[in-house]
């Protein structure tokens, strides 16, 4: 019995030995669902992509600055037409006002082929743009038939939800009604209108430097009361490295200035050198755009000393945030300095608030840092100019060669933004580079294409 269990074990161990040895294991797999199309997720964010960089709110601007323009000239041909009438004597009209006349009609039939050109430009862009979104639309409801777990329908219920539950937070919420209106601490009263230009004058060096910005101090040391002073951008219309100071307005008109420069740096540029024309200057201390930085710089006239303060992550600097208008923008005026009855401020923009004003109040020591900050809904690259007056920040924008209008307030006590202000200012050249108002005289301080003006604030 034995012998017969050692010869069994025997014959096993033999086949063990002479069968085939098994190195792989090969096993076949069939996906029975259909590849992700990758190319053609590819192809949809591209078409997205493009239809965010072809339709932008500049687009939007651009036509309501020239129907803004158009609306301003017809009730001025009117006028003009009717002087012409008036001096009719039957033989012979008044020649200056009929050239005043043929001139209007050029420029209007030329902002007219203008506004054509550019409404038929954009709506064969808009018909583009549809026919691209219904393409786009079919191919992601295409796509979705892939998100077989329903990850992406998932994700648009917990949207609606979370939007429901928003809402239903919000409604919750007690309205509260204020008895009476906040009152403002404005000496003067309201803002009701602008001046004709009070002083005009090519200033100590005519022509020589295009951008600049000029005023007084607000804040003035004892004896410095009457002074004025004058940034030129003296490298590239672009950079400066002093401000130049005068001892009375007649001394800055005939340009003749004493004591005269007060240099930043010896370079120009140079780091926490001047970059762009929106400087002011307060309490002895030059604010301005920091050389090739996304921050302010405090220059100390006294001790010749710079601080400077970084504004918030995003910030846009070296010219990609500018003013505009329909056929310019200003270089490096992606910061706008400016000074009212209570200090100093600045305006902004940044990637976050995909390019609409930002306002902060700076404070006015040798510490420097923002107190608060306002996010408004104007586009930064729609308006000239920005001003404030007594806690309101005002915004113009370029209607023709002759005039600006001052068209946007945002009033920092109560958060309300006003598009319909509709205060004209005439323009003795077509671009105003800088725009700061005193609240020593209560004017416009300007400086416009080399030419330094001013224009006198009206209150109620």
């Amino acid at each position: 019995m034995m012998l017969r269990g050692i010869t069994l074990l025997w014959a096993l161990v033999s086949l063990t030995q002479q069968a085939p040895s098994q190195d792989k294991c090969v096993c076949e797999f069939e996906n029975s669902q259909n590849i992700f199309p990758r190319e053609k997720l590819s192809t949809v964010e591209e078409g997205a992509s493009k239809c965010n960089s072809d339709i932008t709110p500049q687009q939007t601007l651009d036509l309501e600055i020239l129907l803004l323009g158009l609306k301003r000239r017809l009730p001025q041909l009117e006028g003009d037409v009717s002087i012409l009438e008036k001096e009719d004597d039957g033989d012979l009209y008044g020649v200056v006002s009929l050239q005043v006349v043929e001139n209007e009609l050029l420029e209007i039939r030329q902002l007219l082929d203008r506004l054509n050109s550019t409404s038929r430009r954009y709506q064969r862009l808009t018909v583009d743009a549809t026919k691209q979104l219904e393409d786009l639309k079919e191919e992601m409801e295409e796509m979705e038939m892939f998100d077989t777990l329903q990850v992406v329908k998932g994700q648009q219920d917990n949207q609606r939800l979370k939007r429901d539950l928003d809402q239903c937070r919000h409604d919750l919420q007690p309205s509260i009604h204020p008895t009476r209106r906040p009152e403002r601490d404005c000496p003067h009263g309201d803002f009701k209108n602008i001046s004709g230009p009070r002083v005009y004058t090519a200033g100590e060096y005519p022509g020589s430097y295009i951008y600049g910005a000029w005023g007084q101090d607000p804040k003035p040391e004892v004896g410095k009361e009457d002074w004025y002073w004058v940034v030129m951008l003296t490298s590239g219309n672009k950079f400066s490295n002093y401000v130049r100071r005068y001892s009375s307005l007649s001394s800055l008109v005939i340009g003749k200035s004493v004591p005269g420069n007060t240099l930043i740096h010896t370079a120009n540029p140079t780091t926490n050198t001047i970059q762009g024309p929106n400087a002011v200057l307060y309490g002895e201390a030059l604010y301005y755009n920091c050389y090739n930085q996304d921050a302010v710089c405090r220059f100390n006239l006294t001790a010749k000393t710079v601080i400077n303060l970084k504004l918030p992550p995003g910030t846009r600097y070296n010219s990609k945030s500018n003013f505009c208008h329909l056929d310019e923008c200003y270089h490096f005026t992606d910061m706008d300095l400016m000074t009212d009855e209570s200090g100093v401020w600045v305006v902004y923009t940044t990637t976050q608030d995909h390019g609409n004003i930002v306002l902060s109040k700076m404070t006015d020591g040798e510490e420097l840092r923002l107190t608060q900050t306002w996010h408004t809904s104007v586009y930064k690259q729609g308006v000239t100019n920005t001003f404030m007056i007594c806690g309101v920040l005002y915004a113009t924008r370029y209607v023709d060669k002759t005039i600006e209008e001052i068209f946007y307030s945002f009033d920092t006590m109560t958060g309300v933004e006003r598009f319909d202000i509709g205060v004209f200012i005439t323009k003795m050249t077509p671009n105003i580079y800088s725009l700061n108002y005193s609240p020593v005289d209560q004017m416009l301080h300007v400086y416009s294409n080399a030419k330094i003006l001013s224009y006198k604030v009206i209150f109620s």
